[in-house]
């Protein structure tokens, strides 16, 4: 199917493996870019990578994951070529992917529960951009 990049920091191991094999059950190569443990690390270190792989297409989509996903998406954000929403619920999810074409999804590991993030992803992964009007605002986002 298309090879996704995942990363996160200590917050997301648990939620990054889970993650990590339901897209691999559904087909999807997934680049890990840790952490792997729960020992305090630094987001950017996790969410420059995800976000560098996105940027240049060696990866179609990314997903980052901190404790708040806040520290992520407004890392993630700092690349041109990328546009990271923080989703915390399937709609919002669907409505990042269809209105804003982002390509990147951020969760908030310590306020959803894994099935929750699980959802988000699937719906992130398999939702498709509506282009139209929303086009003409997804091009006035770099500055």
């Amino acid at each position: 199917m298309s090879k996704i990049a995942i990363g996160g920091d200590h917050a997301s191991p648990f939620y990054k493996s889970e993650i990590k094999i339901m897209l691999e059950g559904m087909g999807h190569e997934v680049v890990d870019f840790g952490t792997h443990t729960e020992a305090s690390v630094d987001y950017p270190d996790f969410a420059h990578p995800v976000a560098n792989a996105v940027e240049s297409e060696s990866c179609i989509l990314g997903i980052l994951i901190c404790g708040s996903g806040n520290g992520v998406a407004i890392t993630a954000n700092k690349h041109a070529g990328v546009r990271a929403a923080l989703c915390w619920n399937v709609e919002i999810a669907s409505l990042a992917r269809q209105h804003n074409n982002a390509n990147v999804i951020c969760l908030p590991a310590r306020f959803i529960d894994l099935g929750t993030a699980k959802d988000c992803v699937e719906k992130f992964v398999a939702t498709e951009f509506e282009g139209g009007r929303h086009a003409t605002r997804v091009a006035k986002m770099g500055c």
